[in-house]
């Protein structure tokens, strides 16, 4: 199969599905250098970046090798991340159980503390990350959006261990983007949190707050559950 060029607004993932692809189909027999980066990007139409991006997830997962002064390989064309996936539900789960605990207590701070620029930003925030296009992005803007309710408690131990936890998060969120079984709260619930802080409104906040988390913790529980079985 040939490589075609990206669709306009189409992300590393796009790049990615194509050349594994490539390498699943055959087109990239295993011990074969693939084309480097510039011809990737000719050819697909894409930034350099997002090819050493994709390239970069596919040697991580055992698809292909990158041979310094040399190129890059095929090395297997069998794909693990259905495995690997299904062991990632199980950190992501982790992850979003921590989550869930600083995100009530934060709500519940932030609608008694927050000031006129507090909202400006977190208006502004999750704006950004409504409107992301891919699971990187949309794992930046979420982990922002959380943090910045966090900062808006203006409790220092709370910020500081929000802060630490925040790669963590940026990458649990990025996970559940990408794995089309576990549901992500939408624009909505998230709105409702910023309109009960906006409104002072502790106990709602709090409330509000969980309502995002929980629908995803559930289905985590419930495909980990199965998994073990």
């Amino acid at each position: 199969m040939e490589l075609t060029p990206v669709a306009t607004g189409s992300t590393v993932d796009a790049v990615l599905d194509q050349l594994q692809a490539s390498v699943m189909s055959g087109t990239w027999p295993v011990g074969q250098r693939i084309p480097g980066e510039l011809e990737l990007t000719r050819q697909l139409r894409v930034s350099r970046p997002a090819v050493r991006e994709a390239i970069r997830a596919l040697s991580h997962i055992g698809l292909l090798e990158v041979r310094r002064g040399d190129g890059t390989y095929v090395r297997s064309t069998a794909d693990p991340r259905p495995l690997l996936q299904r062991m990632q539900r199980c950190d992501v789960r982790d992850v979003f159980e921590v989550q869930l605990a600083y995100d009530v207590q934060a709500a519940r701070l932030a609608a008694r503390r927050r000031t006129d620029a507090d909202l400006a930003r977190l208006t502004e925030l999750l704006e950004a990350r409504d409107t992301a296009s891919d699971a990187g992005e949309f794992g930046d803007a979420d982990a922002q959006f959380h943090l910045a309710i966090i900062e808006t408690t203006r409790n220092p131990v709370l910020i500081e261990a929000a802060r630490f936890f925040a790669t963590r998060l940026r990458e649990a969120l990025g996970a559940v983007r990408l794995d089309h079984e576990v549901p992500e709260a939408g624009p909505a619930p998230h709105r409702a949190v910023l309109d009960a802080i906006a409104a002072g409104d502790a106990e709602a906040s709090g409330r509000l707050a969980a309502a995002v988390v929980e629908p995803t913790l559930a289905v985590l529980d419930s495909l980990t559950e199965q998994e073990r079985r």
